[in-house]
């Protein structure tokens, strides 16, 4: 898809840290009208105002809890006028062996990972879909690729994405509208914060302004692939792991996947 985002208005989905925060500046510096989804407040409404007032674009703040039942419902309700672009950036992970964590927590995951995801498409793609125009980027992971131990829900969570985000590739592009995954390796985010730094994140994790200025790049391609991997190391990375047997990757991961002060 190539988009004048000058006449565009996105929907970005955790807008107020991270990956979705950098998707939505790097937006506004191309002139293009938002939409910031997130849970906090305090954050999410002064990055509205600077937005505006630094990129001359209009920005609305929707503070909003995407683990609520159908979030996509209440959204395009809450959010007036047409859609025509939309970050799925929201993400939400705990990290520990499955048996030791918190089945609230597990739900969360499912919920913000996948079920508004699913939701949030379901929302707003039928719109693109009768205009002929538009595009849904829903950002993945690279542990999309494999399994992952001590992240078992969260790597299942983004595959499904994976998975979910081709099979609408396909269905949504004979209609003129664009949808992929978009996967990032490890980034200089909270993501981190949540589930400890880690052995594997050390010296090749990317920036938030890298992952989005990949992801509009691959947005911006003539012919939008299924899906496509922040960077070539992840690109790499991503492609091997599918090769590697289960049985030799799934040691290795575990060990990589360990708390670097456990390791010192």
């Amino acid at each position: 898809m190539r988009s004048d985002y000058r006449t565009a208005r996105a929907l970005v989905t955790g807008a107020s840290s991270g990956i979705g925060e950098a998707f939505a500046k790097a937006l506004a510096a191309r002139g293009c009208d938002l939409v910031l989804v997130a849970r906090r407040r305090e954050r999410l409404e002064p990055l509205a105002k600077e937005l505006e007032e630094r990129h001359g674009i209009s920005c609305v703040s929707v503070p909003f809890d995407l683990s609520a039942r159908h979030p996509g419902t209440e959204l395009r309700a809450l959010v007036e006028g047409d859609v025509d672009i939309l970050i799925n950036s929201a993400g939400f992970a705990t990290q520990g062996p499955f048996v030791e964590g918190d089945a609230e927590d597990f739900a969360r995951v499912l919920a913000v990972d996948v079920g508004a995801v699913v939701d949030l498409c379901h929302a707003f793609l039928p719109e693109m879909v009768r205009r002929r125009r538009g595009a849904i980027v829903n950002v993945s992971s690279t542990t999309a690729y494999q399994p992952v131990p001590t992240l078992a829900v969260y790597a299942a969570a983004k595959a499904f994405v994976l998975s979910f985000s081709q099979s609408l590739w396909y269905e949504a592009r004979q209609h003129g509208v664009t949808v992929f995954s978009f996967a990032p390796g490890p980034t200089h985010t909270e993501f981190f914060d949540v589930i400890g730094e880690t052995a594997t994140a050390v010296g090749r994790m990317q920036s938030a302004d890298q992952v989005a200025a990949a992801g509009l790049r691959a947005l911006d391609r003539r012919w939008t692939p299924p899906s496509a991997v922040s960077g070539v190391s992840n690109t790499i990375s991503a492609a091997l792991a599918r090769l590697v047997p289960r049985r030799v990757l799934l040691p290795a991961l575990a060990r990589s996947l360990r708390p670097v002060e456990a390791k010192r």
